[in-house]
């Protein structure tokens, strides 16, 4: 304890004596570690965006519309045009494996209004559970559609956030009508506001979700607009679109491989390149980063070795006097590892005032901003620590090597 109270002790009084030598330093390794934690924290920062945006429409879902054949099949000709039915998506949820939830998705556009306010929004009759699959959260006090709604056939509905602004404006629209065509329907939630960069029909701040078993009774409608599900596993998302088609083709009688009779849209295409990309992405930020450090690990050690060479005679005596080699070389291990140490502390502090400032940069919706996340802090701790590791051991090895005699002589 007390050598190493004699060790900080000496670092300090060579800090004061060499004030710009240990400033330029240290500069390097503050620069080196203030560009990785931002480099690193900007790459993850910007994944964590991308998936949010992404994710406004879903997470591992799959969308699925008729389409019309190009491949003739048992006899049948080119262009026949497919439809679904509410069947069609109980079929796929019981003879699919690796699908976690299924809707049918009616829709059609209808004139709706609120006294004067008059609007013509896409009126979606879904199931219960489409609410989990695409992220529609009902704002505190509201619900989505359940169950009973379903069997009953009621006339309720959730409303986007976007439609509540333009029929009630700043009042509460919580339990009032809205007139669907000539039909009320009571307004049981609105949408929490989301970000969503990708959509299908209408952006859903802009719909009207009614049950599906309501939508079918006031409209009408048999057909659907398309099915939806969700997959278990999104790396399996291809499987899984390929049974979808199979099991609707032996029902339709088309071509399993005929992609343009049944059109679908799997959004974890997309989940698996934001993965690799951003993988692809964070390693080279940090790269970049750590060819930064390096540069200053080399920038340390040769400090250090000029350090050695200027305290020779001082080595020479500490040895004479009965110190070890292996004092001398913690002794300039350690001054290394203080000068690394206090660099990247100073380096820590700057990286985080620069990251918080950044949260007020109104960047978020495109780029997202740094974040600091407990994986950055530990990847920049290790690469110093290595860092500190080989430039300190190089000049330690070096003092603690170095003759006695030829020490004194010099």
């Amino acid at each position: 304890m007390h050598h190493l109270r004699t060790i900080i002790s000496e670092f300090v009084l060579d800090l004061r004596a060499q004030k710009l030598r240990a400033f330029l330093t240290m500069f390097g390794i503050v620069w080196g570690t203030v560009t990785i934690i931002v480099l690193i924290a900007f790459g993850v920062g910007f994944k964590k965006q991308m998936s949010i945006n992404m994710h406004g429409i879903g997470e591992s879902i799959a969308i699925v519309w008729p389409g019309k054949t190009t491949k003739a099949w048992e006899g049948f000709g080119l262009g026949r045009p497919m439809s679904f039915i509410e069947d069609d998506a109980k079929l796929v949820a019981s003879q699919v494996s690796g699908i976690k939830a299924v809707s049918p998705e009616f829709g059609r556009r209808t004139v709706t209004h609120v006294g004067q306010n008059i609007l013509t929004p896409l009126i979606s009759g879904i199931y219960p559970n489409y609410a989990d699959m695409r992220n529609i959260i009902p704002e505190q006090g509201g619900r989505f559609i359940d169950d009973l709604d379903m069997q009953n056939r009621r006339r309720v509905c959730v409303i986007g956030d976007k439609v509540k602004e333009f029929l009630f404006g700043e009042s509460d629209a919580l339990g009032k009508l809205v007139y669907v065509g000539d039909t009320p329907f009571m307004i049981i939630g609105v949408m929490q506001k989301k970000t969503q960069s990708s959509s299908y029909n209408s952006r859903d701040q802009d719909r009207i979700f009614i049950p599906a078993s309501t939508h079918s009774s006031v409209f009408g409608t048999i057909n659907l607009n398309n099915i939806i599900y969700q997959v278990e596993d999104p790396t399996k998302g291809e499987e899984v679109a390929q049974q979808v088609r199979e099991v609707l083709a032996k029902r339709y009688k088309f071509d399993p491989t005929d992609k343009d009779a049944v059109w679908i849209w799997d959004t974890t295409e997309f989940d698996r390149f934001i993965f690799y990309f951003f993988l692809g992405f964070n390693v080279f930020m940090g790269l970049i980063g750590s060819f930064t450090l390096g540069v200053a690990g080399l920038g340390v050690a040769n400090i250090m070795f000029i350090v050695v060479q200027e305290r020779i005679k001082e080595i020479g005596v500490k040895r004479a006097v009965g110190a070890k080699r292996s004092n001398i070389m913690f002794q300039f291990f350690m001054e290394t590892c203080f000068l690394v140490g206090l660099g990247s502390s100073i380096g820590f502090l700057i990286a985080y005032g620069i990251i918080t400032a950044l949260q007020y940069v109104p960047i978020k919706d495109y780029v997202g901003t740094p974040d600091l996340s407990t994986e950055v802090a530990l990847a920049t701790i290790v690469i110093l620590s290595f860092i500190g590791l080989i430039a300190g051991l190089m000049p330690a090895r070096r003092a603690a090597n170095l003759d006695v005699v030829e020490c004194l002589r010099s």
